[in-house]
């Protein structure tokens, strides 16, 4: 993971119910932060580059990606600015000390940072993983609502998915750190790609089996559907673990 704007730990919704296409976001993500970058280093270097600046030039489209969702939504997207800075910051000390590593462990640093940051928004009302449900189902909003003020079960359920992905993409930080100070230049990247996949996909694993596992999905995505509010009005308190219990 490059960096906190790729992934929502969280299901798509059905038609109607998901604000943007997760799939296509994540797709985006792919291509700009993990396969161009990776597939550019490896062009320049077959071209005689040396590993310093086949790195600054590959940090090009991750930025690039950023300046351009800014653009687009007219919107100075705080995360993104992060990255373009730590991106930066890391080219900049990359050709002052011209050593390669530098650059090689920006994107450590970047989901190191980005890791703090979601555990940090466990001391908040509601937490990262939850905050991410609601942009992705907006046409849900006063059910999700609803069901966090009444049922203890599903706010353990998203502070324990906030819990799990900022602890392992705090493990993915520490190992891209490593393996840029100990690992022969040319091999991190292709590695950085390849721990990303790995990550990503045992992340959303676990958290697909604890949401059904825990019933959240059915609370969420019952039978009931939009058009049937009163069976919709009455399932948080039939949902496991309703009652009373910690508030917002």
């Amino acid at each position: 993971m490059t960096s906190a704007r790729q992934d929502d730990p969280v299901p798509e919704g059905r038609s109607g119910d998901v604000t943007a296409s997760p799939g296509g976001t994540f797709g985006r993500t792919i291509l700009f932060d993990v396969a161009l970058p990776v597939g550019l280093y490896y062009i320049l270097r077959a071209f005689g580059l040396s590993e310093l600046v086949s790195l600054l030039l590959s940090g090009a489209p991750p930025a690039l990606h950023t300046v351009q969702t800014m653009v687009r939504h007219r919107k100075v997207d705080t995360i993104g600015l992060f990255v373009l800075t730590v991106v930066a910051a890391a080219a900049v000390g990359s050709l002052i000390s011209g050593d390669p590593r530098l650059a090689l462990a920006r994107s450590g640093w970047i989901t190191g940072l980005a890791a703090l940051w979601m555990l940090a928004t466990l001391t908040f009302k509601r937490p990262f993983t939850y905050r991410a449900l609601e942009a992705l189902v907006s046409g849900r909003a006063q059910l999700l609502d609803r069901l966090w003020c009444t049922t203890p079960l599903f706010r353990r359920v998203w502070r324990g998915l906030t819990w799990l992905w900022g602890l392992g993409l705090m493990v993915d930080a520490v190992l891209r750190v490593v393996f840029a100070y100990t690992l022969p230049v040319d091999t991190v990247p292709a590695l950085d790609g390849a721990l990303y996949a790995v990550t990503y996909v045992v992340l959303q694993v676990i958290t697909q089996i604890v949401l059904v596992r825990t019933g959240t999905l059915r609370m969420i995505f019952g039978e009931a559907g939009d058009d049937e509010p009163d069976r919709e009005e009455a399932r948080p308190d039939r949902a496991p673990g309703s009652g009373t219990g910690d508030t917002a």
